[in-house]
C-alpha cells in the first residue's frame, strides 16, 4: 500500500488536515491505509503541506517514492522532518480565542481565561484527527519544545479574520 503524490483529479476532495477543499488540478498527498469498514484499502487526502505539518512520516516515505518533480519539496521535507523530531507538532490544529474558562491547558493545568488565545490540539488515530484540548499560547515552548510554531497555528486557523491574526501574531511575540 505505497502512499501516493499526485495532481487531483476533480475538485470534490477535501483535505483530512485542513478541511478545505483540495482545488482540481493541484498536487495532493494520499495515505493509503487499510480499510476498517471492509476489504482494500481506502485514501486520506491532503494538501502537501498539510500532510508534512500533520502526517510527517507517511508523506517522507511518499516523497521518497515519488521521482517526478514536486515544487517545495525542500520546504515539504524540512517540515515533516521538525514534525518528526519535536513529535507534539503534528498535534497543531490551528488557534481560537476562548469563549468561557471550561478547558484547561494540557500544559500547565490552568483555565484558558476567557477571550485569551488558545491553540486548538488534535490527536491522529486510525484515520482520523480527535479534538485533544488546548494549550496557553504563553505555554507553547514548554509543551511543543520549541517557540517556532505560529506559522503551523496560523496554517489551520482560516478561520480567523486578518485583524486576529495580526493580534494572534502580536501575543506570540510578546
Amino acid at each position: 500500500m505505497p502512499h501516493v503524490i499526485e495532481p487531483a483529479t476533480s475538485g470534490r476532495a477535501k483535505c483530512r488536515g485542513c478541511a478545505r477543499s483540495i482545488a482540481s488540478g493541484t498536487l495532493r498527498f494520499g495515505e493509503r491505509l487499510p480499510n476498517p469498514f471492509g476489504d482494500g484499502e481506502m485514501t486520506l487526502w491532503f494538501h502537501p503541506v498539510c500532510a508534512a505539518y500533520k502526517r510527517p512520516e507517511p508523506l517522507l516515505e511518499a516523497l521518497g517514492e515519488t521521482p517526478e518533480a514536486v515544487s517545495d519539496r525542500e520546504q515539504l521535507e524540512r517540515i515533516a522532518q521538525r514534525g518528526l523530531t519535536q513529535l507534539r507538532l503534528p498535534r497543531i490544529d490551528g488557534a481560537e480565542q476562548s469563549p468561557g474558562r471550561m478547558a484547561k491547558c494540557r500544559h500547565c493545568k490552568i483555565p484558558i481565561e476567557k477571550g485569551a488565545w488558545r491553540i486548538r490540539l488534535v490527536f491522529y488515530e486510525e484515520g482520523m484527527f480527535t479534538p485533544g484540548g488546548f494549550v496557553h499560547l504563553t505555554c507553547r515552548n514548554d509543551y511543543f519544545e520549541t517557540p517556532d510554531v505560529i506559522d503551523q497555528v496560523l496554517h489551520f486557523s482560516s478561520e480567523l479574520s486578518d485583524d486576529d491574526r495580526a493580534d494572534l501574531r502580536r501575543a506570540s511575540d510578546s
